[in-house]
C-alpha cells in the first residue's frame, strides 16, 4: 500500500519505519527541515542525534528503498493521487494554563492544508478512496472535527479512522513490531478493510490482539489506558513510597517483593521515582480531566493523580532543607540524568527541568549536568551561551567529570550505568556530601555510603544521616 505520514515526531517516525518494514511504500512529511535531513541521512549516529530510539535508525536504513522523506509539500500533493491512507501524527500538547485542554493548532493547520490538496487529487475527480488515520492522541470526538474540515473543503470519497498508538519510549520499535494490541476505530466497513491491509502482518497473529471498535472507543481507550498507568505509578509514589519514607525499618525493595507476588497487583509501574514524565501520561490525564469537566462530570480523582505527581517532585526537593538542613545557595551541584527516563533523549515533562530551574533560583554556584543521550535537547532549554540566567550551568561527558568538585548530586534518570555511580562518588566526592537519589539507583549501597559519612535522601527511604 501507499502510506503518507504527516509529522515525523516520535510516533510518526517509529510507525512509518515499521510500516516500511512491513512492505508498504511510505512518504514521511514534516516542515522541520533539520529533522527530515537527519532522519533521511541513512547514518545511524545522525538519526539518533535527532530521535534516540533503540532500533529506529537500523530500521530506517534497512528499509531505505521503502521509505522517503520530504519537506516539499508539492511531493505530498503528487503522492495523494495514489495514496491509500494518511497517518496524522501531529503534536497535541496541553494548552498553556488551560487545565488540560489540548492545543490542536498543529493538527488543524495540517488538516486544513491536507484537505485543500485532497479535494484536488486525481485532477479533482477524487476517484481514489483515502482513509485519514488519527494516530495523534486527540479528544474523544475528534473524528467528527476531522470529517468536518474535509467536507468544508469539498473532500469526497474518504474515511476517518482512530488508530491510537500504545508505544513505550525506549522500546517503541520493539513494541511496534510486537505490539500487545492494535486498535482500530472506524464507522464504515470500507475503512476497516483498508486498515486490515495496512496491518496485515498482525491481523492473524496468535499473540497480538487486533481490536476493532468505533472511533470514540478507540480514542477514549488511549486516554484511559495512559491515565490508569499514570495512576498506578503515582499511587506507588504517594502511598507505597511515602510509607517507606516514614517507617525506618521498611525497605522499599523488600516491600515491593511482598506486594507484586500477588498476581492481581502485578509488577508494572511498581517503582519509586522523583517524577513521572514523558509526552503522554501527564498530557493525556489532563486532557481526560478536561473532557470530563466539559460535559459536567467531576474529574477530581484524575486531578489528584496529577497533583500527586507534582507533589512527589516538590517533596523530594524540599527534603534537602527539612531533613538534611542543606542550602543550595552557593553550592556546586551535579545532576545525573535529564531525560525523563532511560533509553531516550526525550526531555518532555522531565523532572529535571523544574529541578534545575529550582537550583538556579536558589542561587547554586555551579550546576554540572551529564546525560548519556539527552544533553543536546536539554541545552535547547538551558543554554548558558544564549541566556545569562543559566551561566551557572555547564555540561560534561562522564559521571566522573560531572561529580568532581561538587557538594551534592541528584540522580534524576534511571540510566542503568548510573547504578555504578556510588563507586565514582566514593572516589571523587569526599564526605560530608549530599546524595539525592531520585531513582533509587544506589539502593544496594545506601548502608555502605551512609557508613562512609554520606548523607542520603532517596525517594522511598527515610533520611540517612552520614555516620
Amino acid at each position: 500500500m501507499k502510506l503518507l505520514y504527516v509529522g515525523s515526531g516520535f510516533v510518526g517516525a517509529c510507525s512509518a519505519a515499521v510500516m516500511a518494514d512491513s512492505g508498504h511504500d511510505v512518504l514521511l512529511y514534516d516542515i522541520d527541515q533539520e529533522k527530515i535531513k537527519k532522519l533521511s541521512s541513512n547514518n545511524l549516529e545522525t538519526i539518533e542525534s535527532c530521535l534516540f530510539e533503540d532500533g529506529l535508525g537500523d530500521m530506517l536504513i534497512k528499509n531505505k528503498d521503502q521509505i522517503s522523506f520530504t519537506t516539499d509539500y508539492g511531493k505530498v500533493t503528487n503522492y495523494l493521487d495514489d495514496v491509500d491512507a494518511v497517518f496524522m501524527c501531529l503534536p497535541t500538547p496541553e494548552k498553556s494554563g488551560a487545565e488540560g485542554e489540548s492545543d490542536l493548532t498543529y493538527y488543524y493547520l495540517a488538516a486544513e492544508k491536507l484537505a485543500d490538496s485532497m479535494a484536488k487529487r486525481n485532477n479533482s475527480t477524487q476517484n481514489k478512496y483515502v482513509v485519514l488515520i488519527n494516530k495523534s492522541t486527540v479528544p474523544v470526538n475528534m473524528i467528527d472535527e476531522t470529517s468536518r474540515v474535509m467536507i468544508e473543503h469539498g473532500v469526497k470519497n474518504f474515511g476517518v479512522v482512530s488508530n491510537p498508538e500504545f508505544l513505550v519510549e525506549g522500546k517503541a520499535i520493539e513494541g511496534s513490531v510486537h505490539p500487545d494490541r492494535v486498535v482500530v476505530g472506524a464507522e464504515k466497513e470500507e475503512d476497516f478493510k483498508v486498515l486490515r491491509q495496512v496491518y496485515a502482518r498482525f491481523l492473524n497473529s496468535p499473540s497480538i490482539k487486533y481490536i476493532e471498535t468505533n472511533p470514540q472507543e478507540a480514542a477514549a481507550g488511549k486516554l484511559l489506558a495512559n491515565y490508569l498507568l499514570f495512576n498506578r505509578v503515582t499511587t506507588t509514589f504517594d502511598v507505597v513510597g511515602r510509607v517507606c519514607e516514614s517507617f525506618p525499618k521498611i525497605n522499599f525493595e523488600n516491600l515491593r517483593k511482598v506486594l507484586i507476588s500477588d498476581d492481581r497487583i502485578g509488577s508494572w509501574g511498581f517503582y519509586d521515582s522523583v517524577y513521572c514524565g514523558g509526552s503522554c501520561f501527564i498530557k493525556d490525564a489532563a486532557s481526560l480531566a478536561h473532557q470530563l469537566e466539559e460535559v459536567g462530570v467531576s474529574a477530581s480523582y484524575v486531578r489528584q493523580t496529577l497533583m500527586s505527581n507534582n507533589f512527589q517532585r516538590d517533596n523530594f526537593l524540599s527534603r534537602s532543607k527539612k531533613e538534611a538542613n542543606f542550602d543550595w545557595s552557593k553550592k556546586k551541584v551535579a545532576v545525573l540524568g535529564v531525560a525523563f527516563k532511560q533509553e531516550t533523549n526525550d526531555i518532555r515533562n522531565s523532572g529535571a527541568i523544574d529541578i534545575v530551574r529550582h537550583l538556579v533560583g536558589e542561587g547554586a554556584e555551579k550546576i554540572k549536568i551529564y546525560d548519556p543521550a539527552a544533553m543536546p535537547m536539554f541545552m535547547s532549554l538551558f543554554d548558558p551561551a544564549k541566556d545569562s540566567r543559566y551561566s551557572v550551568i555547564s555540561y560534561y561527558n562522564s559521571e566522573k567529570e560531572v561529580l568532581e568538585n561538587t557538594d551534592a548530586c541528584l540522580i534524576l534518570t534511571d540510566w542503568p550505568k548510573f547504578r555504578a555511580v556510588g563507586e565514582v562518588i566514593k572516589t571523587v566526592c569526599p564526605s560530608p556530601y549530599l546524595i539525592m537519589d531520585g531513582r533509587r539507583m544506589l539502593a544496594n549501597q545506601f548502608d555502605e555510603l551512609q557508613n562512609l559519612g554520606y548523607d542520603i535522601i532517596a525517594v522511598g527511604s527515610p533520611f540517612l544521616k552520614g555516620k
